[in-house]
């Protein structure tokens, strides 16, 4: 396919980057600790970390795992809790030691621990304290790994961080208990001197098993390397870079560094352009979160749909401060445009909408940051990356025409943990498979139609979730809508709205009706369900297979 997007690129973003400006995620980080050392780096509850302290605890505990766990390169270590200032140390730690990063939702089962524990191999786990008694659980069942358990506030200043884990533990018994035998307390990790000499690694070598959500199956883990994720950290840097100061930046970050968006966006973009870190631990208790932005001065912030849907309805939002904010970036899932209308309207700054997915590390397209991007697009595809859109025989379609979006270039993975098969189905030719459906239009930009597997068909022709989503979203009495097809004896399929009211007697009537004028007769919900809430993953995507 001719790259058309190029001429749609904004002024100084180049066509390509260099993908081996930085040997590894760790040669990166070096540098940028080099470059701003006395700058803050990540800030939690008040309490920062500069560049320096951050270089300075991550020897501290990359020396613990070498040298007192005997841990080798190519070990997999498991790091699982939330935004909290002990997880770049931790993920920072682990790279230097050169070992391999398997990030680990806080919020699994026993059961989602036991599996993908087991299946990555893994001979340490970091974890935070309240989620230790679902180790406990399982530790024997998966070689018994060295536990590494920190409490909420073990980096922070001695009567804070007493006062904090006494809280947590004594007053909201937040920790149940647990018995790991031989725990190590995270605290003790990272008490060593001296200079540590980093495990060399290269750029053709894992940094990361980023498991992907589970929400199309069983989970794999998709392997990430340092080639990877460097690039796409570059990728975004030229993108981004025009509008963003070195030095100058503070991004606030509710999405769980865990997250491939968070890590690659939050941490590792920011973290190269010296940019400072405000990491919301718990973005569901809304009053802390409300209070954070009124507090502080930011001037990007991260998120997805429903999380600026939820925010801009939370008590205290008028009262924020806009003033520095230059941009909010949405991903992890469609952006709908009442939500972006309505972002605009109370912050006067846009949403800019990307795409990406774990398996390319994970951005693959975003709008421009130059105020030419197009509300209902993901945007131009990255410097460096190619795009094609298939029909089903595998040809590429017209523009203008729906088809697989097939992606090639620097950032897409290695392939599948231990699952050849599974990476031949996805990895054809050099060139990732998504699994979604797109559109480009003349000028380069792209729009998702949907998921494949999403897909409804009804009675032959195919209607997309994200449409009726968008259409039902634009209703004033809707808060929130998931569509899924479900079974039907005449037409195969038909459409099953899930909703949550904003007024308790709206009526299913009055949303077909209102969905008839706007659809056509084949798309309108046959059936609709009213919900408390919808049920969504850790960063706040719907989970439509829990709707069906």
């Amino acid at each position: 396919m001719e790259k058309i997007w190029l001429r749609s690129y904004p002024r100084g973003v180049p066509a390509d980057i260099d993908p081996d400006r930085y040997s590894s995620v760790v040669d990166a980080f070096h540098a940028a600790c080099r470059r701003f050392r006395d700058r803050p780096c990540f800030t939690n509850m008040g309490v920062t970390l500069t560049f320096g302290d951050l270089e300075r605890l991550t020897g501290r505990f990359a020396a613990f795992l070498k040298n007192e766990l005997r841990l080798e390169k190519g070990d997999r270590i498991a790091i699982q809790m939330p935004n909290v200032l002990q997880y770049p140390v931790a993920l920072f730690g682990a790279l230097r030691a050169g070992l391999i990063v398997v990030n680990t939702n806080p919020l699994y089962t026993a059961r989602e621990m036991e599996y993908q524990f087991r299946d990555a191999g893994v001979k340490a786990v970091v974890i935070l304290a309240n989620f230790a008694d679902k180790l406990a659980s399982i530790r024997a069942n998966i070689g018994n790994p060295y536990a590494i358990v920190t409490e909420l506030g073990d980096l922070f200043p001695t009567v804070k961080r007493v006062a904090v884990n006494a809280v947590v533990k004594y007053v909201k018994k937040m920790v149940p208990a647990y018995s790991l035998p031989g725990e190590i307390p995270f605290r003790s990790t990272i008490t060593g001197s001296g200079r540590f000499e980093d495990v060399p690694v290269g750029p053709e070598d894992l940094a990361f098993l980023q498991y992907t959500g589970g929400t199309t199956g069983t989970a794999k883990g998709a392997m990430l390397t340092h080639r990877n994720i460097v690039s796409n950290m570059e990728q975004a840097a030229a993108w981004m870079g025009p509008r963003f100061i070195e030095g100058d930046e503070r991004v606030i970050t509710p999405l769980p560094l865990y997250h491939v968006f968070s890590l690659t966006v939050n941490c590792l973009l920011f973290m190269r352009y010296g940019g400072e870190n405000l990491l919301v631990t718990n973005p569901r208790d809304f009053p802390a979160f409300i209070k954070l932005l009124r507090t502080e001065k930011f001037t990007v912030m991260t998120a997805v749909n429903t999380l600026l849907n939820a925010l801009m309805n939370q008590p205290g939002f008028s009262e924020i401060d806009f003033s520095k904010l230059k941009v909010t970036v949405a991903g992890a899932m469609a952006l709908q445009r009442n939500v972006a209308d309505r972002w605009k309207k109370l912050t006067g700054t846009d949403i800019i909408e990307g795409y990406g997915l774990t398996e390319a590390s994970p951005v693959v397209c975003c709008n421009p940051l130059d105020g030419t991007d197009r509300v209902g697009t993901i945007g131009l595809p990255f410097p460096s990356t190619e795009v094609r859109l298939l029909d089903e025989s595998g040809n590429e379609v017209p523009v203008g025409q729906p088809g697989e979006l097939t992606v090639r270039g620097p950032q897409v993975m290695k392939g599948y943990w231990n699952r050849p098969d599974e990476t031949a189905a996805v990895l054809r030719d050099g060139w990732l498979h998504t699994g979604d459906i797109a559109q480009m239009d003349a000028d380069g930009f792209l729009r998702i139609v949907d998921r494949k597997k999403d897909m409804i068909l009804v009675s032959g022709f195919n209607v997309y979730p994200n449409e009726i989503e968008d259409v039902v979203c634009q209703h004033p009495d809707v808060a929130e809508v998931g569509a899924v097809g479900v079974p039907d004896e005449k037409s195969g399929e038909v459409v099953k709205i899930v909703v949550v009211r904003k007024r308790p007697d709206l009526t299913e009537n009055e949303l077909i009706e209102f969905c008839r004028t706007r659809l056509a007769g084949y798309k309108v919900p046959k059936i609709v369900e009213f919900r408390d809430e919808l049920p969504k993953t850790n960063v706040g995507k719907i989970l439509r297979r829990a709707l069906r």
